[in-house]
């Protein structure tokens, strides 16, 4: 059974209640709750909704004696950086706990050089230590391709083999999400037949709308008590719509509304540091001349 997790076009403003289907006491969870303050990620959020239910139900036909499907909910998040693939990873493996899918729910996050050893043998000995730390939990395998890409004596093919023999292994506690970019992916995905069929749940990331940034950059500024003038609020908006249309490939998303954040404190404090005297509200604020130019921010 291969669940197919492509987004759709719909209208925006359509609204992803990601916990409708799960009982109040699962709503009250904290992983739910969290789930659901992810800033845009609608579609996402209907597709994650889609697996938990799946789960969630398979679990209770069991209970009752009944068939359940016993497809394995391995995934592969494809995305530019800063779209949210492991913070969703993370929110997702305390939601499996919560509803008894996985024993802890802990995400462990990796990339090659956790995984690919030096020499023959090593890269098994690496990969299965890895796997023993993610058992209970999420492995989250980063730039998952880049296994692929040393040719044919490239170790990085031992790790792939380890992996997906602990799928099957382990695969009542424990899941394994590869994630990187979307075209580098689909490559990969490509180039292993086999490997495609073991992560039968694909979930696109898409890169953030101007809108769905600023929201972003006005959350973390409110997290770090900062507020925005208005003018300064205007000048934000304009220099992320301006962020959006001109973008790279590969841009950085998220990463780059905090490199953004983090820029301009960093001017406010020079713009007040010499004041004798310093009120709360030198402090907090955020004025036009703050905010850096995009060629100011790291990308």
């Amino acid at each position: 059974m291969q669940i197919s997790m492509k987004f759709m076009d719909e209208p925006s403003n359509q609204t992803a209640a990601a916990v409708n289907f799960v009982p109040g006491d699962l709503v009250e969870k904290d992983s739910f709750r969290e789930l659901e303050k992810l800033i845009g990620l609608n579609e996402v959020k209907r597709n994650l909704a889609e697996v938990t239910a799946f789960s969630l139900i398979q679990k209770k036909r069991t209970q009752l004696q009944l068939k359940a499907d016993s497809t394995a909910l391995h995934m592969v998040f494809r995305g530019n950086p800063g779209t949210g693939k492991t913070t969703v990873a993370r929110i997702l493996g305390s939601i499996f706990k919560d509803i008894g899918v996985l024993s802890k729910g802990h995400l462990l996050e990796v990339e090659r050089a956790d995984l690919v050893g030096e020499y023959i043998g090593h890269t098994a000995q690496k990969t299965r230590e890895i796997l023993k730390k993610s058992l209970g939990g999420i492995m989250f395998v980063d730039e998952a391709y880049t296994l692929c890409q040393g040719g044919e004596k490239d170790f990085g093919k031992e790790a792939i083999a380890t992996i997906v023999k602990a799928m099957e292994d382990y695969r009542q506690d424990l899941i394994v999400i590869l994630a990187g970019y979307s075209a580098e992916m689909e490559r990969f995905l490509r180039s292993n037949p086999g490997l495609r069929s073991r992560f039968p749940i694909h979930i696109d990331f898409p890169d953030y709308d101007g809108d769905d940034l600023f929201q972003i950059a006005l959350h973390m500024y409110a997290e770090r008590d900062y507020e925005l003038t208005n003018r300064s609020r205007w000048k934000l908006k304009s220099h992320l719509n301006e962020f959006t249309k001109s973008r790279h490939p590969h841009s950085g998303n998220a990463r780059y509304i905090r490199n953004l954040v983090e820029k301009s404190i960093r001017l406010q404090a020079l713009r007040i540091v010499d004041k004798e005297y310093h009120t709360r509200k030198d402090l907090i604020t955020i004025e036009e001349p703050d905010l850096p130019s995009t060629s100011k921010v790291k990308n």
